[in-house]
C-alpha cells in the first residue's frame, strides 16, 4: 500500500528518512476521574471529544501542543496550540499558561488555547495517560491536503505526576495487533485512494487509540462495559477512523 501510494504522496517532512520515515509521538491524555470522556467513546456517542497535550521529543526545548479533537458525527475536528514545557507543567497543575509561555499568540492560537483550558475546568480534566506510538506518514505535494499514516509499537503509560512530561512508568502494549493506517483528508476523497482501498482489500475499523490504552490499564473498565451491557447498543467509532 506504501509503494502504491508513493505515486501521489511524499514524505512527511517532519519524518526521518534513515528511520524509514518514521518519527514519535507521544500524547497526555487528560481524563475525569471517572473517565467521562473514555467511556463517551466506548459509549459510541457522536458528540464528543478528547483532551491531549502532544509532544514529539523528550527535549525541554521542544515545544507541546494542547490540543482539543472533537468528533460531530462522523466528522474529525482538531485544534491546538504550543506552549512551552513550563508552560504544559502550568496547565497540568490547573492553571493558564502565562503569556510567555505561548509560543503562538494568533486569534487561532488563542481561540484554542480557551476552548482546552475551558473545557478542562468544565469536567475537571486532569493528566492521566500517556499514549505513544512510531509513526511512519506521507503527504500530498505543496500542501496537506491528505495524510497516509501507518502507527506501530502502540503502547500506554500511567501518568504519576511527572514533571516536564516524563514518561517513567512501565509500559503497557494493548492488544492492537498490526499496523494501524490512517486516511487523513481535508477537501475530498481521491479516487486514487478509493481504487488503493478496493485494489487492497481493506475495510474501515474503529481504532481509538487512548481507549485502548485505557482498557490495558484499567482492565475494571472493559469488564464493567462488557458485564453491564453498556455500548452495546451501538458501535463505538474511532476518534481517528482508519482503514
Amino acid at each position: 500500500m506504501k509503494d502504491f501510494a508513493l505515486g501521489y504522496l511524499q514524505p512527511d517532512c517532519h519524518a526521518d528518512p534513515a528511520n524509514n520515515c518514521q518519527y514519535g509521538v507521544h500524547s497526555l491524555y487528560l481524563e475525569t476521574p471517572t473517565l467521562q470522556l473514555c467511556k463517551a467513546t466506548l459509549r459510541g456517542l457522536k458528540n464528543r471529544y478528547k483532551l491531549r497535550m502532544r509532544f514529539y521529543d523528550l527535549s525541554p526545548e521542544s515545544p507541546v501542543f494542547l490540543e482539543v479533537k472533537r468528533r460531530e458525527n462522523d466528522v474529525i475536528l482538531k485544534s491546538r496550540v504550543p506552549v512551552r514545557r513550563a508552560g504544559a507543567d502550568h496547565v497540568l497543575r490547573g492553571y493558564w499558561p502565562r503569556a510567555d509561555d505561548l509560543l503562538d499568540r494568533s486569534p487561532k492560537s488563542q481561540t484554542a488555547l480557551t476552548q482546552f483550558c475551558r473545557l478542562r475546568d468544565l469536567v475537571g480534566a486532569t493528566g492521566r495517560c500517556f499514549v505513544s506510538y512510531q509513526r511512519e506518514a506521507y503527504v500530498t505535494p505543496n500542501d496537506d491536503s491528505l495524510r497516509l499514516t501507518f502507527d506501530r509499537r502502540i503502547h500506554g503509560i500511567t501518568y504519576r505526576g511527572q514533571k516536564a512530561l516524563a514518561m517513567d512508568g512501565p509500559s503497557i502494549y494493548p492488544p492492537v495487533g498490526g499496523v494501524v493506517l490512517e486516511i487523513k483528508f481535508t477537501d475530498h476523497f481521491p479516487r486514487w485512494v478509493a481504487d488503493m482501498v478496493r485494489h487492497f482489500g481493506v475495510e474501515r475499523r474503529s481504532m481509538a487509540k487512548y481507549v485502548a490504552c485505557v482498557l490495558a490499564l484499567r482492565p475494571e473498565v472493559k469488564a464493567f462495559f462488557s458485564h453491564s451491557g453498556a455500548g452495546r447498543q451501538r458501535r463505538p467509532h474511532s476518534l481517528e477512523p482508519a482503514v
